[in-house]
């Protein structure tokens, strides 16, 4: 089964579908180690992964093959984020292009203006609603496999209001997206609101210190939710751990004393890098 007809079929079962964030192939492949069913890709983890802020600085091209390793590492869907479709509908056109090629099972697109931003900061500009609907038309015309998921990501609440959100939401519905993200809603009153209003899958964007309240898988699931991305979780840890082990090492000159919180050589290298199945392949066909 392709990756994009599972993420479907996941998305007709009861209950929440939790993906987690990663932001390179070793995160992704812990995601997938972990049990989920699902793992996002982060714009802004990835981005920042190649020293890049979460302003659409980096280009479509180097988004692609980044999305195409982690993507050949994992057997479970991934969702990308296609930031704001990295131009005009045309654009549109070659992004969907990338993503399908690269392995994606389905990405979100908003409908903010360019330079787009972090969806939870102040400042963020909306191209007009008709121009976002022709961006969505040219997605789904240049879709090619017709079950990669079109996610709409819209940023009008911080901009607009609520009520201009959800007129923006049932114009991209009627424009054929196939689930409703709206980015950064501010209370656990319009979380609640949202699936009564909309005739769509929602998905809820989870970010620790973000706008939108952080609530347990389960009472998303109750207010009638489909999917939970949570982008920065794992990176947020990661960047943690490794602060604190660099201070540790800066201290006392060595890590000794946080062997017991580090993975180890064989973990990493043998196992999550796949080190063995190389070695297996030089010993098959000759060094």
């Amino acid at each position: 089964m392709n990756r994009a007809k599972r993420l479907r079929e996941l998305l007709r079962r009861p209950g929440l579908l939790m993906a987690p964030g990663s932001f390179d192939a070793f995160s992704a492949k812990l995601v997938e180690r972990a049990g989920f069913d699902a793992v996002y890709l982060s714009g802004g983890g990835s981005a920042g992964s190649l020293g890049y802020a979460d302003y659409g600085l980096r280009t479509l091209t180097e988004k692609a093959i980044q999305l195409e390793g982690i993507c050949n590492s994992l057997s479970i869907p991934l969702i990308a984020d296609g930031e704001a479709g990295y131009g005009s509908a045309i654009h549109v056109r070659r992004m969907m292009r990338e993503f399908e090629k690269a392995g994606a099972a389905g990405l979100h697109m908003e409908d903010q203006d360019l330079p787009r931003r972090c969806g939870h900061i102040g400042g963020k500009k909306l191209v007009s609603q008709q121009e976002f609907v022709n961006k969505i038309k040219a997605a789904v015309d240049s879709r090619t496999n017709p079950d990669f998921l079109l996610i709409s990501r819209i940023d009008a609440i911080a901009v607009e209001g609520f009520d201009r959100a959800v007129e923006r939401a049932l114009a991209y519905i009627e424009a054929g997206v196939d689930v409703l993200f709206f980015e950064a809603t501010e209370s656990v009153e319009q979380l609640r609101k949202l699936p009564r209003l909309i005739p769509k899958p929602l998905l809820v964007n989870l970010v620790e210190g973000g706008k939108t309240p952080f609530l347990k898988a389960k009472d998303l699931e109750d207010m009638g939710y489909k999917i939970a991305i949570y982008p920065s979780s794992a990176l947020f840890a990661a960047v943690h751990a490794m602060e604190q082990v660099l201070k540790e090492l800066k201290r006392t000159g060595t890590t000794e004393g946080f062997k017991d919180r580090m993975s180890d050589f064989g973990h990493v290298y043998r196992d999550l890098a796949g080190w063995d199945q190389g070695m297996e392949l030089i010993d098959k066909y000759g060094a």
